[in-house]
């Protein structure tokens, strides 16, 4: 997907000032990132406040969602071609009802009328990704502090609904594992059941017992059992896996399984 850069908005004051965005909608985004058995998320820190957020904004009257969610993605962290998937939306009516907007503004020293669009209340659609946090550099802009990769398990201070948006993503994420491990491409194309075990257990949280997890898994039936693992050591050479109907994504680096595609 080709992204329109010249949307994106340098400064505070253009944000502001643009008229042609969708009424009370945004976009979210929630990247998971996980390296050498550790699971993070992509927070953005504001200016001046003890507060965090997902790279989100908001969506112009002629583009899709999706190109919207990969525009504020780039916008905000220069990451591009990622597979987004669209897992839920959020739509409480109290959820943008914590003046965060408004301490941005007046800290910046901008006035605005208090019925300008950026007050009202924001629906917001969230997209979640799984990538290698490893290869992936982070850029602060204009509206933010720093762009950090931060565990799940030990979240900051987070803004408007974030730190629930944030859960969310992670249980359509694990309910969903099979088909998002097999689209992140976290792991090489060739890999080992140990391998692959350490992905889910730090993805769910938990252990498990290695005869049974194989057996599980290999009840799936989403991998093609490959030749063994000869490394010179004098362990028993394990086998190596691949994922079954991989196919891939022309606009993208990360494979997606035939489960995963979306329409």
């Amino acid at each position: 997907m080709k992204i329109n850069t010249e949307k994106n908005k340098e400064t505070l004051q253009e944000l502001i000032d643009t008229k042609d965005f969708v009424a009370h909608v945004s976009v979210d985004c929630t990247i998971f990132g996980f390296h050498n058995n550790i699971l993070k998320v992509l927070l953005l820190k504001y200016h001046d406040l003890n507060l965090w957020a997902l790279p989100g904004g908001f969506v112009f009257n002629d583009e899709d969602l999706r190109e919207a969610a990969a525009r504020v993605l780039y916008e905000r962290t220069h990451l591009k071609d990622i597979f987004l998937k669209q897992f839920h939306t959020f739509g409480r009516i109290d959820r943008t009802e914590n003046n965060i907007h408004q301490i941005l503004l007046e800290n910046k020293g901008i006035e605005v009328p208090k019925d300008h669009w950026i007050f009202q209340r924001f629906i917001t659609v969230g997209y979640c990704s799984l990538i290698d946090f490893s290869i992936a550099n982070t850029f602060p802009d204009a509206f933010n502090e720093t762009c950090e990769w931060v565990e799940v398990n030990n979240l900051p201070n987070m803004a408007f609904d974030h730190d629930r948006i944030i859960e969310t993503g992670l249980e359509y994420l694990r309910m969903n594992i099979n088909t998002e491990v097999a689209a992140s491409n976290l792991l090489p194309e060739k890999f080992t059941m140990k391998d692959l075990q350490c992905l889910y257990e730090t993805i769910l949280g938990e252990k498990f017992r290695r005869n049974n997890f194989q057996r599980k898994i290999l009840s799936l039936n989403i991998l093609d059992r490959l030749e063994k693992l000869y490394d010179g050591s004098a362990n028993k050479a394990p086998y190596l896996y691949k994922f079954k109907n991989r196919i891939y994504n022309p606009t993208s680096q990360y494979p997606i399984s035939n489960e995963a595609a979306e329409n």
